[in-house]
């Protein structure tokens, strides 16, 4: 069995990303219906647009001097792309990212604008081809969420949650390949044990959700993931890693539509002032239209990860409002 990350862990994680990450702070949502507290955990706040700045720098922080110079190596729809490049650049290393060619063109530019060598591939070449290059190359493989320190990282902004609001009910979390709920969930069970933390997929990537049900890890396939406009939510399994936490903490996962996903983009923009991205917008969508699939409860936050939206998208999601 992998063992856990521990809130130790994801505290002294905290003290790496400070002054890197912005400790982000919980906004309240009074444009929410209902009689109990929303607050959003706006994510697109950090430099890089999305919480993947976490993970990754915790990760290459860790490593040696030896291994930064042997270069850096990482898959990504993006975000996590984007991530690893900065925290490379801040430690004067080379990174080369794989990207999925069906990845909106403004996150690949993102990335090589931050000095990154990126590597287009089919999507389900995804995965393979960073393998490889750790053999040919000797690089160091950065992992977008199948890791204990990017699990770490990302679990600050658990930390940051129970921290600030202490009587917290309800965390919703967006789930991809499961870094982000793992260590959110492991930093909220401790220090709120009475809260709940619910995972939300969009329903054309259900891997997660499916998973949970069956009581062992699933897998889709990038032709299913990919139909999602959510496209940093397509990765088609939850990590071996990242399943040990979730069945461990989670207490549900759950599905929303395209059309809701949509929707609950224009509230965050028009109603929250909040540019984000489809992914980060899955949270909000279920809190919105998805309540009587979710536990009761008086204070729920929603992390929206990240703001990296198309601009063309996000004018025709504005647009179609």
């Amino acid at each position: 069995m992998t063992a856990l990350v521990t809130l130790a862990d994801i505290r002294a994680a905290q003290q790496r990303i400070a002054g890197v990450a912005v400790r982000t702070p919980l906004l309240p949502a009074p444009w929410a219906p209902g009689d109990g507290e929303l607050y959003v955990k706006p994510e697109m706040l950090q430099p890089i647009g999305a919480f993947k700045i976490r993970g990754a720098y915790n990760k290459i922080a860790l490593l040696s001097p030896e291994e930064r110079a042997r270069g850096l190596v990482a898959s990504s729809s993006g975000n996590h792309a984007q991530a690893v490049a900065y925290a490379a650049r801040m430690f004067g290393a080379k990174a080369t990212i794989v990207i999925p060619d069906t990845a909106p063109p403004h996150k690949v530019e993102a990335t090589t604008s931050l000095g990154a060598d990126v590597v287009l591939v089919p999507p389900a070449e995804r995965d393979v081809v960073p393998v490889r290059l750790v053999e040919e190359r000797g690089f160091v493989l950065v992992p977008p969420f199948d890791d204990p320190a990017i699990i770490a990282g990302q679990g600050t902004i658990g930390a940051e949650i129970g921290d600030d609001v202490p009587d917290v009910d309800l965390v919703l979390v967006p789930v991809s390949g499961g870094g982000l709920i793992s260590g959110i969930a492991t930093a909220v069970k401790v220090l709120c044990p009475d809260a709940r933390v619910v995972g939300v997929e969009p329903e054309l990537a259900g891997d997660a959700a499916e998973s949970l049900r069956a009581g062992r890890r699933t897998a889709w396939t990038p032709e299913q993931t990919h139909r999602t406009i959510a496209d940093g939510l397509r990765t088609v399994s939850v990590g071996v890693a990242p399943w040990e936490h979730i069945r461990t903490y989670v207490d549900d996962i759950i599905t929303v539509s395209e059309d809701q996903i949509r929707a609950a983009m224009r509230v965050l923009v028009v109603q929250g002032r909040l540019v984000t991205e489809p992914s980060g917008a899955a949270t909000t969508a279920a809190y919105l239209y998805a309540r009587d699939r979710l536990p009761e409860a008086r204070v729920t936050v929603a992390v929206a990860s990240g703001g990296n939206v198309d601009p063309a998208l996000l004018a025709d999601v504005l647009v179609g409002s």
